[in-house]
């Protein structure tokens, strides 16, 4: 959310962190360590000083979705177990009866968001089905108010 709000209201100026978080109702001081980490991850610049604030370091259709949940460190997965690792979660180390269902799920979704870049939502060409809907009854609200 804060890496989109930032592509949609930077313009070229940097965009201070405090109203990202009263746009977004993100708390400061978590938006303050998420910064830190997309700015050691190469996704956004520091600017200093009075008005000063935070640039993406390169183009919104450059940077996936992927990309942001990797630099602040959240893993895409849904097993408990270590990924990478050949044992499973159970205490004998055995995998149960799901894991690969729940690990190909976190493969898939890691898949889905890598095709999917910061500029594709700022230009709102990820639409599934509950947008869709949004829309139509946006429209139905309009058609009606006039």
């Amino acid at each position: 959310m804060a890496m989109v709000d930032l592509a949609s209201h930077s313009g070229g100026k940097p965009v201070a962190l405090a109203d990202i978080a009263d746009r977004q109702e993100i708390s400061l001081s978590y938006l303050e360590q998420l910064f830190g980490k997309l700015r050691k991850g190469g996704l956004v610049k520091s600017v200093r000083g009075p008005g000063g604030g935070y640039l993406l370091a390169r183009e919104p259709g450059e940077t996936r979705v992927s990309d942001v949940i990797m630099a602040v460190d959240e893993l895409i997965k849904a097993t408990r177990c270590t990924p990478g690792s050949p044992s499973g979660c159970h205490l004998n180390k055995s995998r149960c009866m799901t894991h690969d269902l729940w690990e190909e799920l976190g493969n898939q979704i890691y898949l889905y968001l890598s095709s999917v870049t910061v500029a594709d939502i700022v230009e709102r060409r990820v639409l599934g089905s509950s947008g869709l809907i949004f829309e139509e009854l946006e429209q139905q609200s309009s058609v009606a108010a006039r």
